[in-house]
């Protein structure tokens, strides 16, 4: 079932966009992109919650779901049919979660498919169930900006709570992972695809942050400790207290999420600074046994993303010697070519960049023109189809990856709004 909501409201908003874009290609690209993933990746279930496909891949994303459906908040106080659309979203989130919180993505309905026969506790709801950090972060930013944007709090139900507490207790739990349940295994696939020492993944240290076995790529980490993962964490464990505060009034519960945000931030604090060429930089994932890696990865959490996220500030010095690395040949994902340079992905082939790293690269800067040039290029490369894609050759824009990838879509009508104050 289509989803209804005011065309006129969004006209209005593309209307403005226009009127305020310095460059025509911006808004056109907008105008298709806003369209498309209300129209194609958007369905009414028969459940009457929403279900959001990524694009070319018939399941459900925790992490993208939210990517997409975040920036049509712009629009939620002027439609009453968008802010019940979000709220819908939110409703399906939970019932994910509470089927299975180690699961990354979902079926509509309890229909067995699943992308390959792992070797974990799977179920018919189940599209795939690689345990990332940031599925449990994202349905949270997204109820609590519907909250903070729009006052609306019926989406804070019984099942939601429920849902923040499972999150909660997972977050704990993973802080040991010794003591998890949780094993994943792929044969026949990318390396990338798999946990090692038969789907425990490598061994780690305490060090207060949580263990997540894949990156927002659905690449499993080469140290379990995914440190803008936790960053994010830290996040949306304050976004959670606020509500256990506001809304539920569950003392305890306020402060056992303020314990464990302290507790991961610790973590990331001494742990995941680390000192690079005589400046302190942020890795992107540690093992708590003084192991690191220094890079950075298009998918959002990400080091670059850490302003975005919400943890620290634009200017905030350790952020800035890590962006200058990131931003860098010193990261290996970094690619320089004769049309596009920033960062792509272990996930994409080499020298592609990803259209949501130069998104997040325009978001996490206070330069106007640095937002203006990452929106020039975005539609400069965008290969005549009018939308993002998920990598793109820097040397040939013509050659990209996935037609139709509404994350990467909606990231770009995020930056523009961002960009045009909107």
């Amino acid at each position: 079932m289509t989803i209804q909501y005011s065309k006129e409201v969004i006209e209005t908003l593309k209307a403005t966009v226009a009127q305020k874009s310095s460059n025509p290609r911006w808004s056109e690209v907008f105008s298709n992109c806003f369209d498309n993933t209300l129209e194609t990746t958007v369905k009414l279930t028969e459940a009457e919650d929403i279900f959001v496909i990524t694009g070319d891949i018939p399941a459900m994303w925790l992490r993208d779901s939210s990517a997409q459906i975040k920036p049509y908040l712009v629009i939620a106080n002027q439609d009453p049919k968008i802010k019940e659309m979000i709220q819908g979203l939110l409703e399906r989130q939970v019932k994910c979660i509470l089927i299975d919180p180690y699961a990354n993505a979902f079926n509509e309905t309890e229909n067995g498919a699943c992308y390959h026969q792992d070797i974990t506790e799977m179920n018919g709801w189940i599209w795939e169930r690689k345990y990332e950090v940031d599925s449990l972060c994202y349905p949270i930013e997204l109820a609590y900006l519907l909250w903070k944007k729009t006052g609306e709090t019926n989406h804070f139900t019984k099942e939601f709570k429920q849902a923040a507490e499972t999150i909660i207790n997972l977050f704990k739990t993973e802080q040991r992972h010794e003591n998890s349940t949780y094993r994943f295994e792929r044969f026949g696939e990318r390396p990338e695809d798999t946990l090692s020492n038969n789907g425990l993944g490598e061994p780690c240290g305490y060090t207060g942050m949580t263990w997540s076995g894949f990156r927002p790529s659905d690449d499993s980490c080469t140290f379990n400790y995914l440190v803008p993962a936790n960053m994010f964490a830290v996040v949306i464990l304050g976004y959670l207290a606020e509500i256990f505060e506001e809304i539920y009034h569950e003392k305890t519960a306020v402060e056992e999420a303020n314990q464990l945000k302290e507790e991961i931030n610790r973590g990331i604090e001494e742990w995941g600074i680390v000192e690079h060429e005589g400046k302190k930089v942020y890795a992107y994932e540690v093992d708590g046994l003084g192991n690191y890696v220094l890079m950075d990865d298009a998918n959002v959490p990400s080091l670059l993303a850490a302003p975005y996220l919400g943890y620290c500030e634009i200017d905030d010095a350790i952020y800035q010697q890590t962006r200058a690395v990131l931003l860098s040949e010193k990261n290996p994902y970094y690619y320089e070519g004769n049309y596009l340079k920033g960062i792509g992905s272990e996930h994409t082939p080499k020298e592609y960049v990803w259209p949501i790293a130069l998104a997040i690269q325009g978001l996490t800067t206070n330069k106007k023109a640095e937002k203006i040039e990452m929106l020039n290029k975005l539609v400069e490369t965008e290969a005549g189809t009018n939308y993002m894609h998920e990598g793109i050759n820097v040397n040939n824009p013509n050659e990209y990856t996935r037609e139709w990838f509404s994350w990467a879509n909606m990231m770009f009508c995020e930056l523009l709004l961002d960009c045009l104050e909107l």
